[in-house]
């Protein structure tokens, strides 16, 4: 039986939110380095999210804020016996699925019609280039958790379409960029009580047998 409560979190929980918070505190970021450049501070606004299996049902009811919207969520997970051991520590190496959404809009420019669907595109890839940028940043190599995290790499980036159940004039675009991310796991181990002290008389006999006395003071 295992001697301490389970009340942990697992490496693969732990990096999906650091990756989470990496894009958002980057993008808050941006957004003030877009203002002191004079520069529309939307363009490099990103709401994240994680774990979500539709995001983009906040724009069902709610098209206020159009902004790309971020999914990161947990994929699987692949163990290499020969880079860990038993006892300890697997060595992980885990996809994550980094979902990039943009909203576009259908209108009227007084010159001509504005496709929602291509507007959308443009969103999505504005989305991916700021996400692709911020993760593999020279700071972000480890994904700022250097000693848990022994790399990380896009495998592919694949567009997708999302359903909006139909709604007129609005289109939603979508890619995925999936994130390879190597890193340990670590499992409880037992912990012993130690002694105090061990007296231990060793004998031989006249036949050459080991013979040996000995006190446990706990």
């Amino acid at each position: 039986m295992l001697e301490k409560l389970i009340d942990k979190f697992d490496g693969f929980e732990i990096i999906r939110d650091q990756i989470a918070a990496i894009i958002k505190t980057e993008s808050v970021n941006q957004e003030a380095l877009a203002v002191a450049a004079g520069k529309d501070p939307e363009l490099w606004k990103l709401r994240v999210f994680t774990e979500r299996s539709n995001p983009w049902e906040e724009w069902l009811n709610n098209v206020t804020d159009k902004s790309p919207i971020i999914n990161v969520w947990f994929d699987n997970s692949n163990f290499n016996r020969a880079a860990g051991n038993v006892v300890e520590r697997q060595t992980s190496d885990t996809i994550y699925n980094i979902d990039c959404l943009g909203l576009g809009v259908s209108k009227d420019d007084g010159g001509g019609h504005i496709p929602g669907d291509r507007e959308a595109i443009f969103v999505v890839q504005r989305a991916i280039r700021l996400v692709r940028n911020i993760l593999m940043a020279a700071e972000n190599t480890y994904l700022q958790l250097r000693g848990t995290v022994g790399s990380r790499w896009p495998q592919s980036i694949v567009a997708f379409q999302p359903e909006l159940n139909g709604r007129q004039g609005q289109q939603v675009a979508g890619a995925r960029i999936r994130l390879e991310v190597a890193f340990n796991e670590f499992s409880p181990q037992f912990e012993g009580a130690p002694f105090e002290s061990i007296l231990a008389t060793v004998k031989q006999t006249d036949s050459g047998e080991i013979l040996m006395e000995a006190e446990y003071d706990f």
